[in-house]
This record gives structure tokens, C-alpha cells and sequence, in this order.
């Protein structure tokens, strides 16, 4: 489907590929492939667990911003309602993260219960680096998982982490090597297949996690707020910053 491919496996694990290398970049089109995918496999019970992957050097360097690069406001509105499915599925998921997971593609690792990274991987939550704001339920999903100071830290700095600070503070699961990423992911994934597929989807459900209506809510209070700091000075100047690679002059306007 599109830059999606799907390969189940005989111990009831279901690995769902980005193909977008090397840097796997997302839009509306990629989430809704997501999303459908996801959706078929809640009603399949050849799954008990999924596998989110992707090709390439990156798991996902986030989405296109502003609509000079392809995402203006009502594009970005659609990418949010296509996504929210993926929270709601009945099927636990494992993430492969291998190098990068940043901003967008931070948030799209956060669909799943479980991370696999390495102390090659490199995860941010860099929106205001650039003069932006979260986006993709990172405000919610984000401190749910890690705290809330520690959020605030991560959102405040947009700094990078490595495998093992993401593994003490709360952000992943299991730290191996580069190499091992997607196996350890699909091994971690086998190890829930073999518990009973109806009480694990019931624990999915019943376990304390974000409401989809306040995980709704959210993704739109984050898009207003996104629409108001597109047309800011700031945000022109952080995003030519950062394609020029350089450190931004932020006026505050």
C-alpha cells in the first residue's frame, strides 16, 4: 500500500515497513496508508502484535513544514484526523528506531506501547528550535510517558538523546545494537504473541492511556497554535536556519 508494506510472520507478528528512505519523511498520505494498515490488522487474528519499522538510515525525520514545503494549516488538520486511529488500535506495537526520531517522527514513535532504539539513535522533540510548536499529540503523549519536567526539558531545549538517556528516563524500552534493532523488536513483539491475544487486547484497552477524544482535542489545540506561529518572524527565521544549518536570530515576533 503506497510506501507501506506489511509481512507477517508464523509467530503471530505483523512488521509494518515504512518505505520512505532514507529519512522517512511523512504526510497525510503516509499516516492514512498507516492508519488503514493498522485498522485491517485489528481484525485480523493472523496478529497479535505489530512491528512499526522503516527503511533506510532514519526511522522518520519527522513531516514537511509550512507550505512553502508541502504542509500548510488544513493539510496538517488532515494529517492529524488521519492519525489518530493509530492510537486506537487493539493491537500492541513495537517501534524499530534506528537513527533519527525528531519532532514529527518523535510523536509518530509514541503510537507505539514499546521502543526499541540504540545509542545510535537520536530522538528530539525540536519544534521550538525553529520558532514551532508540538504537534502530533506531543503534548499529551510526551509527558504521559516521561513527566512532566522531563518534557518540559525536552521540548524547552529541543535537545538530542542517544539510546540510553531515552532507556532511564522512560523514552524506550531496550537499548541494543544498530544492527539488532529490528530483531529485537520483532523478538520483543513475539514475546507478547505468546500471552493470550484477547486478554493482551483487553489490557491495551483498559490499561490508563489517553483518551482518543483528549488525544483529539489536543492535536487540534496544538494545530491552532501551529497556525498562529507559522505566520510569526521566528518561525521564517528558524526554518532557514535550519536548512542553512546554522543557529537561528529569533526576534520574539
Amino acid at each position: 500500500m503506497g510506501d507501506v508494506s506489511v509481512a507477517s510472520d508464523s509467530g503471530f507478528v505483523t512488521t509494518v515497513e515504512i518505505q520512505r528512505g532514507p529519512d522517512n519523511y511523512f504526510d497525510v498520505s503516509l499516516i492514512r496508508d498507516l492508519a488503514e494498515v493498522f485498522s485491517s490488522l485489528n481484525t485480523d487474528a493472523r496478529c497479535r502484535a505489530i512491528v512499526l519499522a522503516s527503511e533506510g538510515k532514519n526511522f522518520c525525520a519527522g513531516a514537511v513544514l509550512g507550505p512553502e514545503v508541502g504542509m500548510g494549516s488544513s493539510e496538517r488538520r488532515r494529517l492529524y484526523g488521519e492519525a489518530l486511529p493509530l492510537f486506537s488500535g487493539t493491537k500492541p506495537v513495537v517501534a524499530a528506531i534506528q537513527g533519527a526520531a525528531i519532532g514529527g517522527g518523535l510523536g509518530l514513535s509514541l503510537v507505539a506501547d514499546f521502543r526499541i532504539t540504540s545509542n545510535d539513535s537520536r530522538l528530539s522533540a525540536n519544534f521550538a528550535r525553529f520558532g514551532f510548536f508540538p504537534g502530533f499529540g506531543l503534548t499529551k503523549t510526551l509527558p504521559a510517558l516521561v513527566g512532566r519536567q522531563k518534557a518540559m526539558e525536552l521540548f524547552y531545549t529541543g535537545k538530542r538523546i542517544n539510546g540510553d538517556e531515552a532507556y532511564r528516563i522512560g523514552l524506550c524500552d531496550l537499548v541494543t545494537s544498530t544492527e539488532s534493532i529490528r530483531s529485537e523488536a520483532q523478538k520483543f513483539a513475539r514475546e507478547i504473541a505468546l500471552s493470550g491475544p484477547l486478554a493482551v487486547n483487553e489490557l491495551r484497552q483498559h490499561l490508563p492511556r489517553i483518551p482518543i477524544d483528549e488525544l483529539r482535542v489536543t492535536m487540534e489545540n496544538e494545530a491552532d497554535i501551529q497556525d498562529k506561529l507559522e505566520k510569526s518572524v521566528d518561525f521564517s527565521e528558524g526554518l532557514s536556519a535550519m536548512q542553512q544549518r546554522r543557529i537561528p536570530n529569533f526576534q520574539g515576533k
